[in-house]
This record gives C-alpha cells, structure tokens and sequence, in this order.
C-alpha cells in the first residue's frame, strides 16, 4: 500500500449531485483505518472490521475504482519547498465551466470549487514563494479569458489540515 490515504470524492465527482456511490458501514470502516494510517496491512484492517485480507483488499481496490477515496501521499508543502499557499477567490464573466478548466489545467492550482456566493470559483494555489505566487496570480490566472476579478488570500500559518472527513 502507499504512504497515506485521503477518503473523498473524485476530481469529476459533483458535490451534492447525490450520484455518488453508495457507501456501507464496513467501508466506512475501511477508510477510517486508512485515514489512521494510509501504509496499514489489508490483514490489520480486516480483523479491525471484521473481514479476511482478501474481502479488505477487494473492498479497498473497489472504492479507488469508484473514486470515493484516493491513497496518496499528504505532504506538508513548506517541507518540500512550497512556502506560500493562498485561497483565491475567483469572479467570472459568462460561463465557469471553461475558467475552471483552464485553472483545474495549472499544476500550482490544488483546489478549484465552483461556488454559490461572493466567488465563482475558490482556488487553492501553492508556490514557491511571493514572485511564483504574484506570476501565478497576475499573468496566468487573471490571463484566463473569462477571468473578471480575483481576491487573494494568502496562508500565514496553517492551523488544521485533516482529511477523517469522509467517515463522520
């Protein structure tokens, strides 16, 4: 197995579509142990539920199938030489689908959710210091035809970033 697992719905999922697959208790107790540790054995996690290694193995690989999780590994990006991060509030002239494409298409874009509210769209940009962030902003992400206003909102100091969402 991989470094670490982040339960959620996949990139092409719709939040509140209500299309999303059906998820039981024992998966849910699947992606708990995973969301504990993303590297814990199929044999662990299926005395913890209650399933041999085999039925947790197939459960596993049919939930990535159906993109209701992803293992992965969760860095901490002023670890690995990202040291600003920002929210950009993002507002559009005409239709968003082709603006959140373009955005969602930009490796330094992490996060791209369409919004009801003040914003269009909320990005989550992560660079490697104020002048990738400023040409991130300035020449890419206000160059995107459709692209009417931005606000930034830049990290000073994460507080909580938890992924064990996905089972409460």
């Amino acid at each position: 197995m991989q470094s670490g697992c982040v339960a959620s719905r996949s990139a092409d999922s719709r939040i509140g579509s209500g299309s999303s697959p059906a998820v039981d208790a024992v998966s849910l107790a699947i992606i708990e142990q995973l969301q504990e540790d993303g590297r814990r054995p199929y044999a662990a996690i299926g005395k913890a539920v209650g399933l041999s290694e085999a039925a947790v193995r197939q459960r596993v690989q049919k939930l990535l199938d159906q993109g209701v999780m992803q293992i992965v590994a969760v860095t901490d990006p002023l670890t690995v030489g990202f040291r600003r991060q920002a929210m950009v509030g993002v507002n559009v002239e005409g239709d968003v689908d082709p603006v959140a494409e373009a955005l969602s298409a930009m490796t330094e874009c992490e996060y791209v959710v369409m919004t009801a509210g003040s914003f269009d769209l909320m990005v989550e940009i992560v660079c490697e210091d104020d002048d990738h962030l400023l040409e991130t902003i300035n020449k890419r992400i206000r160059a995107v035809p459709g692209v009417r206003s931005t606000e930034s909102f830049v990290y000073l100091k994460l507080k909580k970033q938890t992924y064990m969402w996905g089972t409460r």
